[in-house]
């Protein structure tokens, strides 16, 4: 029964959504495995939006990319967040990152010489910025998406609540400063102890979490209002 309305839900959201753009958006998405994971069966963020939106939904995310990556080989083959963006005709660009830079170079410890090179506490100066300033000159609409929480679950990143806070609290200061820049929360969107919103690791998300992520995208840019 859960698939069906799933079913008719989407339909019900693509029709929507098809009524309520004159053009379908020409959409791009970059970033980590919060929206890559899934991709080789078809049912990562990008998969799923896709669908939501009745349109073509580009995806150049990657397991394991960093916003601040100085490896020009690899960095190219997509494990550089901004190297993962190529000047197009988009009409919203779809970005998520920095997850890995504060994981994977700090532990999701004291990182504030880290943090402040990803974004200041202003919003105005850093990699994160930078990039998004970039998108921002082409006209282009942009969706930050951040990560999700886990309350009352035990996870291996459990300590990075703290300095994603920060980091997500800097994009959203940014965001309210610049037109067509939205910060889009996950904060709230794991219920409480619910472990089906987590894939095994507790870290990424399995195809249903995949699913609900795109969902808010989609009322982003259609109706203007994630949650």
């Amino acid at each position: 029964m859960k698939t069906v309305l799933a079913l008719v839900f989407a339909a019900f959201f693509t029709l929507g959504a098809q009524q309520a753009m004159a053009e379908r958006p020409k959409v791009l998405v970059i970033g980590d495995s919060l929206l890559a994971i899934h991709s080789l069966t078809g049912r990562s963020v990008a998969d799923y939006l896709s669908r939501y939106l009745g349109a073509p939904v580009t995806d150049r995310s990657a397991i394991g990319a960093m916003m601040i990556y100085r490896l020009p080989i690899t960095g190219a083959l997509g494990m550089s967040i901004p190297a993962q963006y190529r000047d197009g005709d988009w009409d919203w660009v779809v970005v998520n990152g920095a997850g890995n830079d504060l994981w994977l170079t700090c532990g999701c410890g004291p990182c504030k010489r880290k943090m402040d090179r990803l974004i200041s506490p202003s919003g105005t100066a850093g990699e994160i910025p930078k990039l998004l300033a970039r998108i921002h000159r082409t006209g282009a609409r942009i969706v930050y998406v951040g990560y999700m929480r886990s309350p009352d679950i035990a996870t291996p990143i459990e300590r990075c609540k703290t300095v994603g806070d920060t980091l997500e609290r800097r994009v959203a200061t940014l965001a309210d400063k610049v037109p067509n820049i939205h910060y889009l929360s996950l904060e709230n969107m794991i219920p409480p102890g619910d472990l089906s919103y987590l894939a095994a690791d507790r870290v990424h998300p399995p195809p249903k979490a995949s699913r609900a992520i795109a969902e808010r995208i989609a009322r982003l840019i259609v109706y203007g209002q994630g949650a």
